[in-house]
């Protein structure tokens, strides 16, 4: 594009870095015998009771426009999920069906913040949430967390001085991507407190709240989550996906929850962004949430496997950085020498035919680290860890 162009647009859009794992996908894509790893998705297609649910509905001739909240059946059958999840009763009028996880995190921000205003978000982090502040003008604010011993925290007073007058919310990601970072019920707690004071929103990215492994790294339930320390007044929203439990990730279909009174504005951002959902994706959606139980838990039950692979074979080496995700399903680690996580990325994809994204990719904290995805076939897993192990023994 020519400068003259380039001047001519809007800076918040002009100047969006290039995604450095999509950068690194685009590098990797199609090279013969290559695992990737580097997305946050499995190897897993959708199963065949979802789109058979989303054919149907095609058949049925559903391919007209319908409610920009998405339509009343799986607005319901989301409020029934999280029902037999937490234990306690929701309102279909507290969930807006949208394009994606990223969708909501978008119309997040649009409700809350814009130019001048300002965004706490711990780092490393997952790039979207810097990008979706930035499209919408607002400023994302890093609270840097520090790796030791016992992995990756979050100082809550530093995440607590960071905000200033012009804060409007700050984004909590548990568990994290990249990090595995989870947060305790303590750490919610005060971070909800502290929100309460200040009248701050909290966006929450919960989206990897079942994929959460106790000390013997077996599955171990529900993370700690907001959900259960909320009250309907609170200032929080939710972002949602399909694309993790019920494998679903080319689908782009998630849910925003949010306090029921804000609906007319949700419904009014969905229609100015996309008029919403295709009828036929959320007919599948529902198949999801109603007939997928055992899907969802097998998925879980993979990337515990997967981590264990990881966790093994890093474990191993003596100058890996690395402590085991308590949720999510990545590897996040260093190794002592190599600390420019681009050209490692790059090189192992050339050299090692595995494909990982590079650390600096979720901002400067995470610049000597790698991203792993572990939710694959675990003898893929195995391999790929293969592949890493040897490379490093001999790269320079």
């Amino acid at each position: 594009m020519s400068q003259s162009l380039m001047t001519a647009l809007r800076a918040s859009a002009a100047h969006l870095p290039e995604s450095l794992i999509v950068k690194a996908f685009k590098h990797g894509f199609g090279k013969p015998g290559l695992i990737p790893l580097w997305a946050g998705e499995g190897d897993i297609p959708t199963p065949a009771f979802i789109c058979e649910a989303a054919s149907a509905a095609l058949t049925r001739g559903e391919t007209f426009y319908m409610p920009n909240r998405g339509i009343p059946p799986l607005r319901e059958a989301i409020a029934r999920y999280h029902t037999r999840l937490f234990g306690r009763s929701f309102s279909a009028d507290e969930f807006f069906v949208t394009g994606g996880g990223m969708q909501a995190v978008q119309l997040a921000v649009q409700m809350i913040a814009g130019a001048g205003d300002e965004v706490v978000v711990p780092g490393p982090a997952w790039p979207n949430f810097r990008g979706a502040l930035e499209c919408n003008g607002a400023k994302a604010v890093t609270v840097p967390m520090s790796f030791g011993r016992n992995g990756w925290q979050l100082d809550l007073d530093a995440l607590f001085r960071s905000v200033t007058p012009r804060t409007k919310a700050i984004v909590i990601n548990s568990p994290s991507n990249p990090t595995g970072w989870t947060a305790s019920e303590a750490e919610l707690r005060a971070i909800l407190d502290f929100t309460r004071a200040k009248g701050l929103w909290i966006i929450a990215d919960e989206i990897y709240m079942r994929f959460f492994y106790g000390a013997d790294g077996k599955p171990g339930g529900l993370a700690p989550s907001f959900q259960t320390l909320r009250t309907t007044t609170d200032r929080i929203v939710f972002a949602q996906t399909f694309s993790k439990n019920w494998a679903m990730t080319g689908w782009r279909i998630g849910w925003l929850q949010a306090p029921a009174e804000l609906g007319q504005v949700i419904e009014n951002l969905v229609q100015y962004n996309t008029s919403g959902v295709a009828p036929f994706m959320q007919a599948g959606a529902i198949a999801a949430l109603e007939d997928g139980e055992t899907f969802a838990t097998d998925q879980i039950a993979r990337a515990a496997e997967g981590r264990r692979i990881v966790t093994a074979a890093l474990a191993a080496n003596n100058a890996a950085r690395y402590v085991p995700p308590q949720g999510a399903f990545y590897a996040f680690f260093g190794v002592d020498g190599f600390d420019d996580s681009l050209d490692v990325t790059f090189r192992m994809i050339d050299e090692a035919n595995v494909g990982l994204a590079p650390g600096v990719a979720f901002g400067p904290e995470g610049a000597a680290f790698l991203r792993l995805c572990f939710l694959r076939d675990p003898v893929q897993v195995a391999d790929a860890m293969s592949r890493v192990s040897g490379w490093l023994k001999t790269a320079k």
